[in-house]
């Protein structure tokens, strides 16, 4: 036997503490009786109370307690065998590693946030698959799809900016390596999110989305960091800044929001663009975007699941509720009930 809710099994050990109470209760009451009358009248007034039948109650609600106790942790036996199917869709998000991602204009700066983003993703998308992209210039598959969503968030941690070795930002790189890893036969069930600033340094974007679109990928895009933009900081090995990012003409770079070509990718494929706030309510209404989709059947395996047999410990403390409120403690006396129909003796 197996209880589902076994937490509530420590409710039991109240039940000692109640036929105490219950017990000295019913010592109590004639104590009382004493004091309060006088033993004169004690014999007399409590001549109708029989003691086994208030015993008789007490035991009755003590066990009224114990098996309604019993019902609430679910007792369950007999198992059945079930088919149980894992449905979702199939998530690669997209992670900016370029070195604008460094960029402060959003706390603490735009690739921690990019990454707090992507663990809110994580964990809402409980049913589907989700793997992580690292681009730049360049762009690789940190985590294959999967179901372990363990992995994923692991993959999350080790990624930090300029992993790559090709600098500067290529979203159709992002694009391309997302279709491709996707499932080729598949038409649909298949989202990419982009966690970027969206300032493409490389072009190329539109045939790249033409691409998706055709294989079926819905891009998301989420906007980190703000239209205004700040310089890029390069920091020392114990995190000081020591100078900004320069151009070839040695004037320092501004990296900024890119709102108008993010939206644009987004609904161009079928996606949305949002922007990344403090609150991640984004996530959120990205998620229930995507959940609107249509889903597969990712996993699918056989269950040992237990019968429920609460009803029975139930129908029993009920009972003993029933019987203990119809039981009186008062004594028959007199003739029993019977006596009267007994025939008179002469006839």
């Amino acid at each position: 036997m197996y209880f589902a809710r076994a937490e509530y099994l420590n409710l039991l050990w109240l039940l000692p503490a109640l036929g105490l109470f219950l017990f000295w209760s019913l010592q109590n009451r004639r104590k009382r009786l004493k004091k309060a009358i006088g033993p004169s009248l004690l014999t007399e007034l409590t001549e109708e109370f029989s003691r086994g039948k208030a015993l008789l109650h007490a035991c009755l609600l003590t066990g009224f307690f114990l098996f309604g106790i019993l019902a609430l942790a679910r007792p369950q036996w007999g198992a059945r065998l079930e088919t149980v199917r894992r449905q979702g869709v199939d998530i690669l998000a997209a992670l900016d590693v370029s070195y604008s991602m460094n960029t402060e204009d959003i706390a603490p700066n735009r690739f921690e946030k990019a990454k707090s983003e992507i663990r809110r993703l994580i964990q809402r998308s409980e049913g589907d698959r989700i793997g992580l992209i690292g681009f730049s210039g360049n762009a690789i598959v940190q985590c294959p799809l999967t179901l372990d969503h363990g992995a994923s968030s692991l993959f999350l941690d080790i990624a930090q900016t300029g992993m790559i070795d090709e600098p500067g930002t290529s979203l159709a790189a992002a694009i391309e390596t997302a279709t491709g890893a996707f499932i080729a036969k598949e038409k649909k069930y298949k989202v990419l999110v982009l966690f970027t600033d969206g300032e493409d340094l490389e072009g190329q974007v539109d045939a790249a989305v033409k691409e998706a679109k055709k294989a079926g990928v819905i891009i998301y895009a989420v906007g980190i960091g703000t239209p205004q933009g700040k310089p890029i900081p390069i920091r020392d090995l114990d995190g000081n800044i020591v100078e900004y990012r320069k151009d070839p003409d040695g004037q320092v770079v501004v990296s900024s929001l890119d709102e108008k070509s993010l939206a644009r990718i987004a609904v161009s494929s079928g996606g949305q663009y949002f922007r990344a706030t403090t609150s991640e309510k984004e996530i959120e209404s990205l998620y229930d975007d995507i959940s609107r989709l249509e889903k597969k059947d990712l996993e699918s395996r056989l269950a040992q699941n237990f019968e429920d047999r609460f009803q029975y410990p139930l129908l029993i403390a009920i009972l003993l509720l029933a019987a203990g409120s119809w039981i009186s403690e008062k004594r028959r006396i007199g003739k029993p009930w019977f006596e009267k129909f007994r025939p008179l003796k002469g006839r």
